[in-house]
């Protein structure tokens, strides 16, 4: 319990809760649709064998976890040094052993392991029907259909998760994301043909 409540004061420190919070819906939603492309693709090409697409889907998913992971602590951790480095200028003294220089050095890193983990959390939730089959498991349909069923209803799950946010109709938002999601597959069955 003390240390998330050591993190939460810094993250009120660094007033960053609310990019926590941008980044999970960005890069989950990233994620999301990212999954959905493949899986759709691999549902259309009827040919790719399910080892394929798992090694395929995994390898993007890694792909994924580490661009988020790397691109977050690196802006994060330029942003932490730029403020850090403005209030010891404002207040003509060195913050080293404050709470606002942990901030500076733990935020960043807060920031980019929720940047990292959303998609790839995300992303093996979609797999899982994929998973279920290579391990045997009997399903009631098509593993990649029920990955895409499955990554509809996370996308109409963060728009619900966004509408609660901003104070908005749930469902309508999450008929909102859920139109992105069908566009998105529209276009690469358009592409498709």
């Amino acid at each position: 319990m003390k240390i998330l409540a050591h993190l939460r004061l810094l993250l009120q420190i660094t007033r960053t809760h609310d990019i926590a919070r941008r980044y999970f819906v960005t890069n989950g939603f990233d994620g999301t649709l990212t999954m959905l492309g493949l899986t759709l693709g691999f549902r259309l090409s009827n040919e790719v064998p399910m080892e394929v697409a798992l090694s395929a889907s995994l390898g993007a998913t890694i792909a994924l976890g580490m661009s988020g992971l790397s691109s977050a602590y690196i802006s994060e951790a330029a942003e932490r040094k730029k403020e850090l480095r403005e209030l010891e200028e404002a207040m003509l003294s060195t913050l080293d052993d404050s709470a606002h220089a942990r901030a500076a050095q733990l935020v960043p890193i807060l920031i980019a392991l929720v940047n990292s983990l959303t998609p790839v959390l995300l992303a093996l939730i979609i797999m899982l029907p994929m998973w279920a089959t290579h391990w045997g498991v009997a399903l009631p349909a098509s593993p990649l259909d029920l990955a895409i069923i499955l990554a509809f209803v996370l996308i109409f799950l963060m728009g619900v998760f966004l509408g609660r946010i901003g104070g908005g109709f749930w469902l309508w938002s999450g008929l909102k994301t859920l139109a992105i999601a069908a566009i998105t597959s529209l276009l690469i069955l358009i592409l498709e043909i």
